[in-house]
């Protein structure tokens, strides 16, 4: 990725990964899941910190081989190691040829330079966007967001994607606490213009031990980015869907 691009994998990052797996290492110990898949999809991670370690993180305990990707791959070899053989580390172009899904967690003002730089290798695969726009961080984008609603700026920026929002509510450390907890799970909203697209990320979503609540299209996405009635809510499905007085 070019040095002048806002989104490089630091050292920060790789603090930040090791802080995810901490996080998940302080789980309790739970049984294996019945509907574990025989044969898990393969999922590419785009920004491998915080939310990026622990949501990969979970995937890979439920059955799915992940590739964590960073400028440094090195920097991510404790991460991999303490996750066992399904996780491996590698750089964005090999996370976006490995993922048959993709997960995308970086500052949101990095979208436009990573959709330059890979959106013609995208091939349309689903993609789970967890990015939150920051205005004193993010910049103009961050503006543009305010005005059209995050959900259509990201797919604008990552448009050979077919894009689906989630996980960008809740702060990483709630992710690795909540997950797989018994039911009612954590609701986990999600928006996506493609049908095919959504059922994938909620199965995700499931497999990572959470209940998705599809809220609609992408330009329903605002109803849960930062600010929105729906972001921050660590409540139920059935909470959630009252919130946004969505159909139970």
């Amino acid at each position: 990725m070019p040095p002048h691009q806002p989104f490089d994998a630091t050292r920060r990052a790789f603090v930040a990964a090791a802080s995810a797996w901490t996080a998940l290492t302080a789980l309790k110990p739970r049984p294996a899941r019945a509907q574990a898949p025989a044969r898990g999809m393969s999922i590419g991670i785009i920004g491998s910190g915080r939310i990026g370690g622990t949501i990969g993180g979970l995937w890979v305990k439920s059955g799915h081989p992940v590739l964590f990707s960073s400028r440094h791959p090195e920097e991510l070899k404790d991460l991999v190691a303490g996750l066992g053989p399904l996780a491996k580390a590698g750089t964005v172009e090999q996370a976006i040829a490995f993922g048959e899904a993709l997960f995308i967690a970086v500052p949101y003002g990095a979208l436009p330079q990573i959709g330059k730089d890979y959106g013609s290798t995208l091939n349309r695969k689903v993609m789970l966007d967890a990015c939150n726009a920051v205005a004193s961080r993010d910049g103009s984008v961050a503006d543009e967001v305010e005005q059209e609603g995050i959900g259509v700026v990201s797919q604008k920026y990552l448009s050979d994607a077919r894009l689906v929002r989630a996980f960008n509510t809740m702060s990483y450390t709630i992710f690795a606490r909540e997950a797989n907890r018994p039911d009612p799970k954590l609701a986990i909203p999600i928006a996506g213009d493609d049908a095919d697209a959504l059922k994938v990320a909620s199965q995700l979503v499931r497999d990572a031990g959470f209940d998705p609540v599809v809220v609609g299209k992408l330009a329903d996405a605002k109803r849960f980015q930062r600010g929105g009635p729906g972001y921050g809510q660590s409540v139920s499905a059935a909470e959630l869907k009252q919130k946004l007085s969505l159909a139970p």
